[in-house]
């Protein structure tokens, strides 16, 4: 991928770049989702508390390196995922978009999310906020890591996370 200067990234582009992932993922499309990653990416979703520290010592709910994420997307398109057959409805709202700059040509983005979810009766809202970190290049913005920090203090009990959050 040919890089191009991470500081022309606007935030308006930053935010439809999360509004169109945020549809991918609503509609099921984890193909479409899979290709908003570059190679070698990260997806990570800590655990509830959380200070900053290794996800491999301090624990998490989903801590996985690019192999990881397309085996995700292959369990999930598949009848194997029986936390998720017939899948649930999901509808996501995304706030407070905020960009800097990281490391290495690097865009530092964290935003606010709120995911509702209904499935078999039961509604869940799972709140929270995003802390990404993208990379610019010919072909768009891509997730270098995508990061979800929850804002709970615990998950409800018989919460799922068998959806990408």
């Amino acid at each position: 991928m040919t890089q191009t200067d991470i500081r022309t990234v606007t935030r308006s582009e930053v935010e439809d770049f999360l509004y169109a992932e945020a549809e991918i993922l609503d509609s099921w499309n984890y193909d479409g989702w899979l290709a908003l990653f570059e190679e070698g990416a990260r997806y990570e979703i800590p655990t509830t508390d959380y200070r900053g520290w290794s996800l491999h010592t301090g624990g998490s709910f989903v801590d996985d390196d690019y192999d990881l994420i397309q085996a995700r997307v292959k369990r999930l398109k598949s009848r194997k995922a029986h936390a998720e057959n017939p899948h649930s409805r999901t509808h996501r709202m995304i706030s407070n978009v905020r960009l800097a700059p990281g490391e290495d040509d690097t865009l530092v983005v964290k935003a606010n999310f709120i995911v509702s979810r209904a499935r078999d009766g039961h509604f869940d809202s799972y709140m929270g906020r995003y802390e990404h970190v993208l990379v610019s290049g010919s072909d768009g913005l891509k997730f270098r890591l995508r990061r979800t920090l929850l804002v709970h203090e615990a998950l409800q009990l018989g919460a799922r996370l068998s959806f990408i959050l």
